[in-house]
């Protein structure tokens, strides 16, 4: 798997959907990562910041699709109210262990992400959602 993640702060949909070409780095704060399915990934994460079901967020069409086709173009998506709120409240300990149950979570279908790797992303991700709310901002995913 070859896949550039890019997680960013936009003030809203219509400014985080220019970014589908080109990327979000040169317009807005971005952290940048690869090698996981991040659509899949924002899932597993509200599952265990916020106690949902993974089936019910599926059905709720989560992650929201903001811009591109879910085809092996570029697409960009929206981190959800629900997920934002828990990755900003969330304490230290509570981002080390999600990120040892989404490592393990992962491991059983066969992919490997080091727990201390997940951990950074999920705190390199809380900090970009909490700068973001401060800003009033919404959090993106762009994923080429």
């Amino acid at each position: 798997m070859s896949i550039i993640v890019e997680f960013f702060a936009a003030p809203d949909d219509a400014s985080a959907a220019l970014v589908l070409q080109t990327g979000p780095r040169r317009a807005f704060e971005s952290l940048s990562f690869g090698n996981f399915d991040p659509g899949e990934a924002v899932v597993e994460w509200e599952c265990l910041f916020a106690g949902a079901s993974f089936d019910q967020l599926v059905e709720a069409d989560e992650p929201r699709l903001v811009a591109g086709q879910d085809d092996d173009g570029c697409v960009v998506f929206a981190i959800s109210p629900c997920l934002s709120a828990a990755l900003a409240e969330a304490e230290r300990s509570e981002l080390k262990d999600a990120a040892v149950a989404w490592s393990f979570q992962r491991a059983e279908d066969g992919e490997v992400i080091d727990p201390e790797i997940a951990e950074a992303i999920l705190s390199d991700l809380a900090a970009l959602v909490s700068s973001a709310r401060r800003q009033g901002q919404n959090v993106y995913c762009w994923v080429a």
